[in-house]
């Protein structure tokens, strides 16, 4: 299974990003392989609008099941939603942390966005 994690960084080490459509990068981890992608997120960082949107996107067409993120907006919940990726809210600092929460089972699966549009 692959995993999405939001982060500014190119490994397990890494601050794992609050932001999701906003997160320079996302890290795809494969459970089964045991290895990562990082996707560059640039092209969003600054983008006026849609960056909720072509983010979800990204992380739909990575393959990814899940998305381990600090918080996400109403337009990308929905997309990811649709696509049945599954979004965890975190306060882990790091991706490897992330994934350990993950792992453990400690983490609930969002039914709902937890911030509003436009949130930086």
């Amino acid at each position: 299974m692959k995993i999405a994690f939001t982060t500014s960084g190119d490994d397990l080490n890494s601050s794992l990003d609050s932001r999701f459509g906003r997160a320079p990068k996302f890290l795809i981890y494969d459970t089964d392989a045991d290895t990562f992608e990082v996707l560059d997120n640039m092209q969003n960082l600054n983008a006026a609008q849609g960056a909720g949107i072509q983010s979800a996107e990204t992380v739909v067409r990575s393959g990814a099941e899940c998305l381990v993120t600090g918080h996400c907006g109403p337009k990308a919940f929905r997309v990811l939603s649709a696509a049945r990726v599954k979004v965890y809210n975190t306060e882990a600092s790091t991706v490897a942390e992330g994934l350990e929460l993950y792992r453990q089972g400690k983490l609930t699966e969002a039914g709902v966005a937890d911030v509003e549009g436009h949130w930086a």
